[in-house]
């Protein structure tokens, strides 16, 4: 099984390439399953029910998000009648939508997918260790899942490598959104889970985490904010990773960061040929 995982998505440059660029990649590398985070992909902050279906019908098979899940406020009515968009499981009780979905891949395959947020620096949300292992002990890698994703959306490399350690074995993949900065420890654990502290974005690398550079470093040099951030225009690089599944434990055969375009280096999957 082959499993493709962007980054979060930011504002229009990222969104447009991701649109025009996935259809490519799911055809020139046979690609079974592909996640994307598209908290940031309205204006940089949310998401719309219009921009669900765009990034959908490019060959997304679930849309991931975050502490920016309800930015847009229609995000609270769609979410439920949206089973491929997926916000923090940890929510408390009774937020709109869900964290965790069972889904079929191109393949056949039976894909849970978990979303999940960090609470170091973050919202005190519900613990996501306890969570997550609530998740995944109801649906198991080798029984009911033949493949299991976690978006784990978090600010701290600490907790999102603590959480890999402990589901080390039990998932596929353990890959970490937020920061918008691609990782170099992208590595496959010791017992066969594929990890990556944080996927990087879909936007433009030539600004500050995704947002025109000149009212971040504006605020950092005056303390003062002038105005709103705006999502930057430049080309957008393609962040993610990609993971070889092997077909019968459910686990991770390989794994390799991709970057395309922009202004990155740009970094494919040599196990693809």
């Amino acid at each position: 099984m082959r499993l493709l995982f962007l980054g979060d998505i930011v504002g229009r440059t990222g969104r447009n390439a991701v649109i025009e660029r996935l259809p490519g990649l799911i055809d020139r590398y046979k690609l079974d399953f592909v996640v994307i985070n598209g908290e940031n992909a309205a204006g940089g902050f949310g998401i719309t029910e219009e921009i669900v279906r765009d990034v959908l019908d490019a060959g997304a098979d679930v849309i991931t998000t975050g502490n920016h899940a309800f930015d847009q406020r229609e995000a609270l009515v769609f979410a439920e009648r949206q089973p491929q968009f997926l916000r923090p499981v940890n929510y408390p009780l009774g937020t709109p939508g869900r964290g965790a979905n069972l889904f079929v891949a191109r393949n056949g395959a039976r894909v849970l997918v978990v979303n999940a947020m960090g609470r170091i620096y973050m919202d005190a949300l519900d613990d996501p260790f306890a969570v997550i292992d609530r998740e995944v002990s109801a649906c198991p890698l080798g029984e009911q899942a033949d493949a299991i994703v976690i978006d784990f959306h978090a600010e701290a490399t600490s907790e999102k490598q603590a959480i890999g350690h402990h589901l080390d074995g039990r998932v596929t993949l353990v890959v970490g959104t937020h920061t918008h900065v691609p990782t170099s420890d992208c590595r496959v654990l010791p017992g066969g889970t594929a990890y990556q502290s944080d996927a990087g974005m879909c936007g433009d690398y030539d600004s500050v985490l995704g947002m025109e550079k000149e009212e971040p470093v504006r605020r950092f040099l005056t303390k003062v904010p002038s105005g709103r951030f705006q999502p930057s225009g430049g080309p957008a690089t393609l962040c993610g990773l990609a993971v070889e599944v092997d077909d019968t434990t459910g686990l991770a055969r390989a794994v390799s960061p991709l970057a395309i375009g922009g202004v990155l280096e740009e970094r494919l999957p040599t196990f693809w040929g």
